[in-house]
């Protein structure tokens, strides 16, 4: 079997085929330990270890496997422009399953009327910037940073962030984009321009999921938009859990709208003991990652 990325183990076979940010200013003295990320491995510390807001760790980089390795193991990155790289892990954990999206007549009409064209994977850089670009009720700026852009289209290239579009008489209109890893699908980010196009994408998407044995939808954190569509928050640890089951299946990889993809099992296992730096109290620190 051919081994496409450097963090892939193995192919199994070819098939034909928002976030609400609040800009926080930290004083990493006041808070519990904080790691600092290894430059020479992509490697975490436990989701368990982040503070109660959530903070894990700071550093590192937005390279495709350390990407990886964070989504895999409920962790993913969220700063602004003047912080640092911040790694994250909420709890409590908004999710919805796929089979379980509350679909109101309203919008059910809306998706029978073929009002708007739905594409998948053919604008994936578009749809991030128009997500960066939109304004937001109670957000002042993006946590969707040039370098975030270049390193989730890099993710898209390779085949493991997927974005699903919205057009209305050819211009796009609303669509979002994620990641996927497994039979998990871990939601970044949505936007409209005209009323119910994120919710007509996100439609689609919940239907893709569903028809390709998916188990579950990463919302991140509790919104009124997602929590409508059927979300719904769950404790961290079992969050966790699920990911250590649902990673380890077969990862979707490819144009999931040509159909041209196939299933790749991504090299994710962390070891079992880690070391990493405790930034505010400036001693390296071993931990066990069970």
């Amino acid at each position: 079997m051919r081994n496409v990325f450097p963090f892939i183990q193995h192919s199994a076979f070819h098939i034909p085929h928002s976030k609400k940010f609040l800009f926080l200013r930290f004083d990493f003295t006041d808070m519990n330990i904080l790691y600092q990320l290894n430059d020479d491995d992509c490697f975490f510390p436990p989701a368990d270890r982040a503070n109660k807001d959530g903070l894990l760790a700071f550093g590192g980089d937005l390279s495709p496997q350390r990407l990886v390795v964070a989504y895999a193991n409920g962790i993913f990155p969220w700063y602004s422009e003047d912080e640092p790289l911040l790694w994250w892990s909420l709890d409590p954990r908004l999710i919805i399953r796929p089979g379980e999206m509350r679909v109101s007549k309203s919008l059910r009409r809306t998706i029978k009327s073929g009002k708007f064209d739905v594409r998948i994977d053919t604008n994936f850089r578009e749809v991030m910037l128009h997500c960066a670009e939109t304004p937001r009720k109670d957000q002042d700026g993006t946590w969707i940073q040039d370098e975030m852009v270049e390193a989730y289209c890099e993710l898209h290239d390779l085949g493991i962030a997927h974005s699903f579009e919205t057009y209305q008489d050819g211009e796009l209109v609303g669509g979002l984009y994620g990641v996927s890893i497994g039979k998990v699908f871990f939601g970044e980010s949505m936007f409209h321009t005209v009323t119910d196009a994120s919710k007509v994408a996100f439609y689609h998407l919940h239907q893709f999921l569903q028809e390709h044995g998916f188990k579950l939808i990463d919302c991140q954190q509790e919104t009124e938009h997602l929590m409508s569509l059927g979300a719904y928050s769950i404790p961290r640890k079992d969050f966790i859990d699920e990911l250590k089951v649902l990673t380890k299946e077969a990862t979707l990889a490819g144009n999931w709208g040509t159909n041209d993809f196939e299933e790749l099992y991504l090299n994710i296992q962390q070891p079992e003991k880690l070391r990493f730096r405790a930034y505010n109290m400036d001693e390296d620190v071993a931990l066990s990652n069970d």
